[in-house]
């Protein structure tokens, strides 16, 4: 019920506005949050993550700008439930893994794994590791993508291939680059 998404995006995540702050040129060496007390896209995702549960779900949402052009870096904390609790590193891993095993652009990474925004440049990919630290209460779900693709343009591409009853993939394994 309470969540917290800690996010990092490059600038392109701002759109294509010029605004000082938002240029590559002023956001190199610095690194900062903003829409801290309010994002565009919280009322959206609160929405969408209501619809999995019964309960109220509180969203705390901190997304930051980073020095890079594209890519984002979310690292996301949930509180686990007695059911949660009762798993350990393995059975948290399994309950992703089989969520996601016929998602072709979503990869669960192995265990342990540090995800990075350069492994999924300019693709559709989702990439995602899970984490029990100290095998406490809480998982940590570290998720990468680019925001140009993934986040924007791809998906628009992937939800117009389900509407249409095209193969999900179509024109979405080919690399394009732009920035």
């Amino acid at each position: 019920s309470s969540l917290i998404a800690d996010c990092k995006s490059g600038v392109s995540g701002a759109g294509r506005k010029a605004e000082l702050g938002m240029l590559f040129t002023e956001a190199g060496d610095n690194f900062k949050a903003y829409g801290v007390a309010g994002h565009r896209h919280h009322p959206e995702t609160v929405a969408q993550l209501q619809n999995m549960t019964a309960q109220p779900v509180k969203l705390l949402f901190t997304p930051h700008l980073t020095p890079m052009i594209r890519g984002m870096h979310s690292t996301l904390y949930a509180k686990l439930n007695a059911k949660g609790q009762a798993l350990d590193a393995q059975g948290l891993q399994n309950v992703f893994e089989t969520a996601y095993q016929y998602e072709p652009f979503v990869d669960v990474m192995p265990a342990g794994s540090m995800p990075d925004t350069r492994s999924t440049r300019a693709s559709n990919m989702l990439r995602m590791a899970v984490h029990r630290p100290q095998g406490g209460d809480t998982v940590v779900v570290l998720v990468v993508q680019d925001n140009l693709m993934k986040g924007a343009a791809g998906q628009a591409v992937q939800c117009m291939n389900l509407m249409f009853n095209l193969a999900e993939t179509a024109g979405l394994q080919h690399i394009a680059v732009l920035p």
